[in-house]
């Protein structure tokens, strides 16, 4: 269980790396591929008549603990992850885009494309349970609980291929407006998931030990499927399994409005929808969990723990489980957002964008998909061949981070929290590359 809680260490030394994927040049008014993957009303838009997508990735961590200073610092970072009494919450998440086609005909735009996910979440955990499984307390100290929320820790890594079309419906002088839709196929690797709610006891430390008693029962929800089953906190688990069998999909749809070569605005929902994991070591249980009529759980047992099939075998051989877990399929939503965005040319060459992501569903919610509130705001300098921009973004876990970017061509490799990190005590990292050629 502390390597289970200690993952997000594992990829913050991995990538030092946020949660808006391609933050700024997402939002070009070179348009490309990447813009229709924030709206697919933007295919009619494209710069040029066809474009191919030949490789980008997206690395991205964000946290409301630990600081890029705190890395060099003496302090363990286990016990900066798990100081204060503000649950931690963090988001890890990688996104790559595999080869894609678009196109422009007509009023119309299409595009096909791939992508490959992985993530690991966590949300509302509470430091007091953190710091009791992975830090030694030689003093005698108890603290009560009482979290009527959920808390979890969550990993998903699946593909995707998408299918989009875009029309002008109407144009007119300077003016046009479109509509889009992009239909995705699942095909859904590996998950796991451990939700605990209701969680009311006590816990006490003495001489390196931890233990807890609840005073009522709690719900806990174990889910496991594909690799993540076998550990939890090995990245190449996560790699290894992203394309699994097809059982999933969801939808985009957006709008588009032009006041030609002045403002870009749009609209778009993205994520409709969800995947059903299938798998021979598949299995999802709620259990209710109680300590009640047993000894208190000892915390140190979880220490050596990577994976979730050993922490349920652990918890049902205590006695601390109601009942055996159950082997069944079972469905993921995915993280369904409404995103707005605005670009407008200030004088020739240079513009502004300012961009907004809003969630719409629970992220404590078992068997979700999490994704961030963020809100960005970028000016940039378009010269045709040549494009930067600074991207200022606001986190809803981060907090505000400022970052870089430049396009030399199809060629494209940016950062939303660099400057941020180089200059202050940002919470959040993130790099991205790509490179897609355009052409007619």
């Amino acid at each position: 269980m502390k390597k289970i809680i200690l993952i997000f260490l594992l990829f913050n030394s991995l990538f030092a790396i946020s949660q808006e994927h391609f933050s700024g040049i997402s939002t070009s008014n070179r348009v490309g591929i990447l813009n229709s993957n924030i709206n697919p009303a933007e295919l009619p838009n494209l710069s040029k008549k066809f474009e191919v997508n030949i490789y980008g990735m997206s690395f991205n961590v964000a946290n409301n603990k630990i600081g890029f200073s705190d890395f060099s610092s003496d302090t363990n970072l286990e016990t900066l992850l798990f100081t204060g009494t503000d649950p931690v919450n963090a988001r890890i998440n990688t996104e790559i885009m595999g080869p894609g086609f678009a196109m422009k005909w007509n009023k119309w735009g299409f595009a096909f494309t791939t992508k490959a996910h992985a993530m690991f979440d966590m949300v509302n955990v509470d430091p007091t349970i953190g710091n009791a499984i992975t830090n030694d307390n030689l003093v005698l100290n108890t603290t009560l609980l009482n979290n009527s929320g959920n808390q979890k820790l969550s990993g998903t890594s699946y593909g995707e291929i998408g299918l989009s079309a875009g029309r002008t419906i109407y144009e007119k002088d300077n003016h046009k407006f479109s509509v889009g839709i992009t239909l995705k196929i699942l095909f859904p690797g590996s998950y796991s998931n451990f939700g605990l709610s209701k969680l009311d006891g006590t816990i006490v430390q003495s001489a390196g030990n931890a233990y807890l008693t609840t005073n009522s029962p709690a719900s806990l929800n174990i889910a496991y499927s594909g690799n993540l089953a076998e550990s939890f906190s090995n990245f190449d688990d996560y790699s290894k399994s992203i394309f699994g069998g097809l059982n999933g999909f969801s939808g985009d749809i957006g709008l588009n409005y032009q006041y030609k070569s002045v403002l870009n605005l749009g609209l778009s929902l993205r994520n409709l929808g969800s995947m059903t994991f299938k798998d021979d070591n598949n299995y999802s249980t709620n259990y209710v969990f109680t300590t009640q009529g047993n000894s208190p759980l000892d915390l140190s047992l979880f220490n050596d723990i990577d994976n979730l099939s050993d922490v349920e075998q652990i918890l049902i051989d205590g006695g601390y489980l109601s009942k055996n877990p159950e082997k069944k399929d079972f469905s993921v939503k995915l993280p369904t957002t409404i995103n707005a965005y605005a670009d407008v040319k200030i004088i020739p060459k240079f513009y502004v964008t300012a961009f907004l992501q809003q969630k719409t569903n629970k992220d404590e919610a078992n068997e979700q998909i999490t994704a961030s509130n963020i809100f960005s705001i970028t000016p940039r300098v378009n010269l045709g061949f040549f494009e930067g921009y600074i991207p200022l973004t606001f986190h809803e876990i981060s907090g505000t981070n400022v970052g870089i970017g430049f396009r030399l061509g199809g060629f494209y490799l940016g950062t939303s929290s660099m400057i941020t990190a180089l200059i202050n005590d940002s919470k959040q990292g993130d790099v991205y590359l790509g490179f897609r050629w355009g052409f007619l």
